[in-house]
């Protein structure tokens, strides 16, 4: 018997591609379809509208092509409310859970369409009665408890991809070009800068995930520039990055090379153990920042500033730093806590983090991802972060012009005074909270 339903698709579905997709989508997975009605957009920013009805063999392969369709925003017709059901038991979900998308995300429970919070790609979708009415939320797998009502399903979710207008208008602007190394850089880096610029003025939050190559490059000085002078709000990192920027501090080198001459000098191999050494007899970042341990660095301007901050660790890390998180879960949690907070994301050299970061965002969330790999970008757009823009290109040399053409004009033209210890004061684009979340670190009083 052949079973059927009716999506529709709306938006700038031709200029995305996406139309042409789900017809792709719906003949790969053995069904077929027939568009019932096509209103085709007649100006650069008009959208389109098609709604169609997809057929297949079976209910069970019906479902498969629906659930592949929902990911790239075909949203069911039926105005019917979404099906729940009980969690049997902690971190188990019904069977035939909803699977969400990192796209904004609705669900309609009892006759009202509800905004599903903190979305995410790979979450279940949990529905909560509050004294403030009906919420709907994420959760991980592992986060589920028994009697969670949880979304089974694609009837009652509509999902809404952000729109790509063809004159690159709308929330990415200039984030239409996917991984690039043929771009001009400088033009491209100067956009990044203005989106960044356009993101703190707005009061949004900037989060940087970094790798070891930023230090090993000689970006370092560069990036903590931008965290003294507020254009940072939130680091996710792991063990090597923290170390390696502390190390350059207190040896002038970055796993064992020395920063200036580029040589390796006798036992310089060692520094970094030896960082790893002292930072854990002083107990943490932030204490061997306040005792003096540490003067300079992004760690340094991390504490000094209260930009918080989140290592996660790995089983290959050395030592590892006090405040580097071992345990993946909690490490899992703490990078969601952030990753939900930033409105703009800079991703700097480093695949699993990124990855990692890029998991937990949904896709209104500007994304730039920088690496002298283009793999590491392809596989971040691969995992389904389709708001990403790449640039294959030296983070050596990438981060210093970004923080020139950020803060460039500021410090040439702010007319700031000299402290008492002769440092430019040059005002600071930081805003309330920047606090938040904590840093394993903590605060330190100032210098």
């Amino acid at each position: 018997m052949t079973a059927i339903r009716t999506v529709e698709l709306e938006g700038h579905i031709i200029d995305s591609g996406t139309l042409q997709q789900a017809f792709g989508l719906v003949m790969d997975l053995g069904g077929d379809f027939e568009v019932e009605e096509f209103n085709v957009g007649r100006s650069k920013t008009d959208t389109s509208y098609c709604r169609m009805d997809v057929t297949a063999e079976t209910e069970d392969d019906l479902q498969e092509i629906l659930h592949e369709l929902h990911q790239i925003g075909a949203n069911l017709t039926d105005a019917v409310d979404a099906h729940v059901e009980r969690a049997p038991a902690d971190q188990v979900v019904p069977h035939g859970f909803y699977s969400t998308t990192n796209h904004p995300t609705k669900v309609r429970y009892e006759g009202e369409w509800v905004e599903v919070d903190d979305i995410e790609m790979d979450c279940a979708i949990v529905i909560k009665e509050t004294e403030d009415g009906t919420r709907a939320y994420t959760k991980v797998l592992n986060a589920i408890e028994k009697g969670d009502l949880v979304v089974t399903d694609e009837a009652g979710i509509h999902v809404d991809p952000p729109e790509r207008p063809r004159d690159s208008s709308g929330p990415f602007g200039f984030m239409q070009g996917g991984v690039s190394s043929e771009r001009p850089s400088e033009s491209l880096i100067e956009e990044v800068a203005e989106a960044v610029e356009e993101t703190k003025s707005q009061g949004g939050k900037v989060l940087v995930v970094a790798g070891p190559a930023l230090i090993h490059a000689g970006a370092g000085d560069d990036l903590a520039r931008l965290v003294r002078e507020g254009y940072v709000d939130m680091i996710s990192a792991g063990n090597g990055f923290a170390t390696h920027d502390i190390e350059r501090g207190l040896y002038g080198t970055s796993l064992g090379m020395d920063m200036e001459t580029m040589e390796h000098p006798r036992k310089g191999h060692k520094h970094h153990i030896y960082t790893i050494s002292e930072v854990i007899r002083a107990g943490g970042i932030a204490e061997a920042v306040e005792e003096g341990l540490i003067q300079s660095g992004i760690m340094y301007e991390c504490v000094q500033n209260d930009v918080p901050y989140v290592l996660a660790g790995s089983i290959r890390d050395d030592g590892p730093l006090p405040d580097t998180i071992t345990d993946a879960v909690e490490a899992q949690g703490a990078i969601r806590e952030q990753a939900h907070k930033a409105d703009m994301v800079l991703m700097l050299s480093t695949l699993l983090h990124s990855v990692a970061v890029g998991n937990c965002l949904p896709s209104t969330t500007k994304v730039v991802c920088v690496d002298i790999n283009p793999a590491t970008v392809t596989q971040l757009l691969d995992r389904g972060s389709s708001q990403a823009i790449g640039m294959v290109t030296d983070i050596g040399t990438f981060v210093p012009t970004l923080a020139d053409k950020v803060l460039g004009e500021n410090t040439a033209t702010d007319g700031g005074e000299d402290d008492a210890d002769g440092n430019r004061d040059t005002g600071s684009h930081r805003g309330d909270g920047h606090g938040d979340g904590g840093s394993p670190g903590g605060h330190c009083p100032g210098r």
